[in-house]
């Protein structure tokens, strides 16, 4: 199961509590208050992992919860602080902090007329209605209810563009391997009574409480960081594709939408062992920037491409014309984010082993003069060298520009 978004939350620990406590010792009297402080609160961190593909472990373990910090004690003796919690999420990682939809409760001022009005409630066992614009608690026969006005909820979902759920505030974007983020931070601990006595107060009997550690809920999303994107319909032999210049083996059918999740795979040059990270997305149809099919699930893992590689069917098997795939697909990137426009692109043509596909070719190229085309055929293995050092030279040019 591939798990490329997902909303959890997370906790940091609670400090430990201060203590009270005096110094009680053989031959030393009044020895004052030796109270320790408390421990603080775990906090729960985020760090990049270059071994991980997706979410799956929050997937099943939505709520990260850090340890709270111990107490004081005696003797002038600390409490042991919370253990930080560690989560590893895959390199790509990036960190949404969720609004609070939480309505404020305010309760109305109670009169004495009130107490008539809620006898006459309970005879007739029935709610009272609302006439204002705040949540109000309404009660009946020792019963309480809060009334919610969820219309506003759902014309705020309305007027947002595209239909893209507002994700809160992006406050992380982990890329590097390694790299850590603190979620939530753990709570201080509380100073025990030894950190209060002074020469007109030397036997202080309070202690403070440890501080709470904050806590939220976010949205993880995960963006495939990649070299090349493969892009192109359904259909159109993507998977075929990486599978023959890679090891990846995603599953390959004669029907569209064959792959439903994005697929990874490593093209190896054996002369310099050099690497590329080539992704291979779910098909892309019309009207995908409005989330239509995969939507928004397949264009989001291109945007961190170097290079997006077009891959078109020459041959039309499911009876489209391949220079009408080329400006749907160019229209579809540009419409999600115009900056995708702005990547370096290779058009690649697909099934030439097919009779009809060098006609078609003529055909886009006279329709497109200015765009070069590299014909291979995934399947037969035809042209797959001249792509692969086509598309190094190219993640090579952008690195350096």
């Amino acid at each position: 199961m591939f798990i490329d978004e997902i909303k959890i939350y997370a906790q940091a620990g609670h400090g430990g509590k201060g203590c009270v406590a005096f110094h009680r010792e053989a031959y030393i009297t009044k020895g004052g208050p030796s109270g320790g402080n408390g421990g603080r609160g775990g906090s729960v961190i985020l760090q990049a992992d270059h071994d991980l593909n997706n979410l799956i472990q929050q997937y099943y373990v939505p709520r990260l919860i850090a340890l709270g910090g111990e107490g004081g004690m005696g003797k002038g003796m600390d409490g042991h602080a919370g253990k930080d919690l560690i989560v590893k999420v895959p390199c790509g990682t990036l960190v949404w902090q969720l609004k609070d939809t939480t309505p404020p409760i305010e309760k109305k001022m109670r009169r004495d007329d009130d107490e008539e009005e809620d006898e006459e409630q309970s005879e007739n066992m029935m709610l009272g209605t609302s006439t204002g614009k705040r949540p109000l608690f309404r009660t009946s026969q020792g019963k309480s209810a809060l009334e919610i006005d969820l219309s506003k909820d759902a014309e705020d979902t309305e007027n947002t563009p595209d239909g893209i759920e507002n994700k809160g505030e992006l406050v992380a974007d982990l890329t590097t391997h390694g790299q850590q983020f603190v979620l939530c931070k753990g709570g201080r601990g509380g100073l025990g009574n030894r950190n209060f006595a002074t020469a007109r107060h030397q036997t202080p009997r309070f202690a403070q409480p440890g501080e709470p550690g904050s806590e939220g809920e976010y949205l993880l999303e995960l963006r495939i960081m990649a070299e090349i994107g493969l892009v192109g319909y359904p259909n159109a032999g993507k998977s075929t594709l990486l599978t023959a210049i890679s090891r990846a083996r995603p599953k390959i059918a004669a029907y569209p939408f064959t792959t439903l999740t994005p697929q990874v795979g490593i093209v190896e040059f054996l002369p310099d062992y050099k690497r590329l990270t080539v992704c291979d997305v779910p098909g892309l149809i019309e009207g995908a920037h409005n989330n239509v099919g995969l939507g928004h699930e397949f264009l989001r893992h291109i945007e961190r491409c170097k290079i997006i590689v077009l891959l078109l069917d020459m041959a039309g098997t499911d009876n489209r014309k391949p220079w009408d795939d080329y400006k749907q697909l160019l229209k579809e990137l540009e419409l999600y984010d115009p900056a995708l426009l702005e990547k370096d692109r290779l058009v690649v043509a697909n099934k030439m082993d097919e009779a009809i596909a060098e006609e078609n070719l003529k055909q886009f190229k006279k329709k497109f003069k200015k765009v070069s085309v590299l014909p291979i055929s995934a399947a037969f293995d035809q042209g797959l060298e001249k792509f692969k050092l086509t598309i190094r030279e190219a993640v090579e040019a952008a690195e350096k520009a």
